[in-house]
């Protein structure tokens, strides 16, 4: 029994660190094959404007301040009640930790918040939870309006990309991708029967835990508030890559020949790309906006000096306000002690 425990604790580890690292390396490796080095430290050296960079990190930092603003709304209306600093710090935190070790950063800031408010672990998860599954929905409508909007100029790079087009129809009409379905679907009817054992009652419990955490959001005080801190956490997002855009001339050109569309286009392609399990969305980002920014006949040597240089600045960002994180909580732990 202690083997089988110890063999799932270090399987479960395997999930949640190693597995990403691979990804995340594995992808970089295939990113950067066939990349000139050279030439895209060029690209970057002679023509990024870093104006728009900083204007960038402007616009992240105002992203998380709006998320940690509309997550006091939700932790409010179940009876915890943190200041705003502490949330921004946990947000902050939060994208830090994931730099490390994937997904945890959220088990981490409900950690944090539990533990500073003298409030149960589950009561803030269920917010985390959530918070999370808002920003699944929210993505999964933009990605339904962009396609819609987006639908001719994917259909023409279909059209001059046979092998793409051709590839991805054997996937669609693939036998294996129907039966994996087919037997997803059976697998969840019959998990939500009256049987199924303990696994289907952990799973059934889990998503009834899931619709709890998400409900609250539809009967909470502050609805409107909350929904609108929504449209500007995502408006931010959006905007952080929009402003990216002008730091390069390629890139700028697409705005005036594609209009905003070919922002959001990319923003949905590397929001969705966010889903792969990897460290901080580095390698599965760049490989969606490198795949992006080709729709629109960027060569891959300039769409990969964007991706990577925008990832590295991201990546940067989220380093020193995780450092301002934990020194900022460092201190208000002592000011608390010295209060008490």
């Amino acid at each position: 029994m202690t083997e089988t425990k110890q063999e799932r604790g270090l399987m479960r580890k395997l999930l949640k660190y190693v597995i990403p690292l691979i990804i995340s390396v594995g992808l970089c490796w295939l990113l950067f094959t066939g990349i000139d080095f050279d030439e895209m430290l060029h690209i970057i050296r002679t023509e990024c404007d870093f104006r728009w960079i900083v204007l960038m990190w402007v616009i992240t930092v105002l992203s998380h301040v709006f998320r940690a603003m509309r997550w006091r709304i939700q932790l409010k209306a179940l009876g915890v009640c943190p200041p705003l600093y502490a949330l921004v710090y946990s947000i902050f935190g939060t994208y830090a930790v994931n730099l490390v070790f994937p997904r945890l950063g959220e088990v981490w800031r409900t950690g944090y918040i539990a533990q500073r408010q003298d409030a149960k672990f589950t009561t803030v998860f269920g917010s985390m939870v959530a918070d999370r599954l808002s920003d699944t929905l929210t993505v999964l409508i933009i990605t339904a309006v962009t396609f819609l909007l987006a639908s001719g100029t994917l259909l023409d790079f279909m059209r001059q990309n046979s092998g793409s087009y051709e590839r991805i129809a054997a996937v669609a009409a693939s036998p294996w991708l129907w039966s994996a379905v087919l037997v997803a679907i059976l697998a969840v009817v019959l998990i939500f029967r009256k049987g199924g054992g303990a696994i289907g009652t952990s799973v059934r419990e889990a998503l009834r835990n899931f619709w709890s955490g998400f409900a609250v959001v539809l009967h909470m005080p502050g609805t409107g508030r909350w929904l609108l801190l929504t449209a500007a956490i995502w408006g931010s997002y959006f905007m952080q890559l929009f402003v990216a855009f002008y730091a390069f001339p390629f890139t700028a050109v697409l705005i005036h020949e594609y209009t905003a569309l070919a922002v959001l286009v990319t923003f949905v392609l590397s929001s969705i790309s966010m889903g792969v399990p990897s460290n901080g969305g580095i390698g599965p980002w760049q490989w969606a906006v490198i795949f992006a920014l080709g729709i629109y006949g960027v060569d891959k040597a300039h769409a990969g000096a964007f991706a990577n240089l925008v990832m590295g600045c991201n990546t940067l960002i989220l380093i020193v306000l995780g450092i301002i994180t934990f020194v900022g909580i460092a201190l208000d732990k002592r000011k608390t002690r010295k209060n008490n």
